[in-house]
């Protein structure tokens, strides 16, 4: 299994336009057919102007046939992709590697928070691993959606994805987590493994799978 985070930067005042394509033409016409899609978001705090949208595929090579298949769907080149790219500024992916299933919120709502952690070479998976390991004290506060070791285009990435109510309710959540005595001594145990940080928070589209 090979799951896709693919990231659209907008020009300013376009995401709209785009947002109206995807819902009544792009979805429509690419369904799951071409590759399961668990979400798209826009991002409400980091860089603007943008969507996410998570897929899976059974293999590499089950997504290059299925790319290559979907380039043959007429309304996905004829009536979405000549409109969609005058309004994008760039297009960003990441190939990853599941650590474990994608776990969708018990309830739809709220906001969704991706961190991106750049690991020194060769820690990521060992990262993971301890993470793995103190998930469930982790998920007392709040539950995991995703966890992943990127393969590219970065190969020493971890992102993890959460689910919480509202911006409020994760800072509480964050607050209750690190005063934690066990989450305590897992980050001690992985001081030194991670070099760079990053934090999205996301809000679900209309047409997202997860809400």
């Amino acid at each position: 299994m090979i799951h896709e985070l693919r990231t659209y930067t907008f020009h300013p005042g376009k995401l709209p336009a785009y947002m109206k394509l995807a819902e009544t033409v792009g979805r429509p016409a690419r369904g799951n057919r071409y590759g399961v899609n668990h979400g798209y978001w826009t991002t409400e705090f980091g860089t603007l102007n943008q969507i996410w949208h998570l897929w899976s595929y059974d293999s590499l090579d089950e997504r290059t046939r299925l790319r290559a298949d979907l380039q043959k769907n007429e309304a996905w080149v004829r009536d979405y992709i000549p409109n969609i790219l005058p309004l994008m500024q760039r297009q960003d992916i990441r190939l990853m590697n599941p650590v474990k299933d994608i776990t969708p919120p018990a309830e739809a709502g709220g906001i969704y928070e991706v961190r991106m952690y750049r690991a020194r070479p060769g820690k990521a998976r060992e990262w993971a691993g301890h993470f793995k390991d103190i998930l469930p004290v982790r998920e007392k506060y709040s539950k995991n959606v995703g966890l992943w070791v990127t393969e590219a285009p970065q190969p020493n990435e971890l992102v993890h994805m959460w689910n919480y109510p509202s911006v409020e309710a994760r800072m509480k959540t964050r607050a209750a987590v690190d005063a934690d005595p066990d989450w305590q001594g897992f980050r001690t145990k992985v001081t030194g493994f991670v070099e760079e940080m990053q934090s999205f928070l996301l809000i679900p589209t209309p047409y997202s799978a997860m809400k």
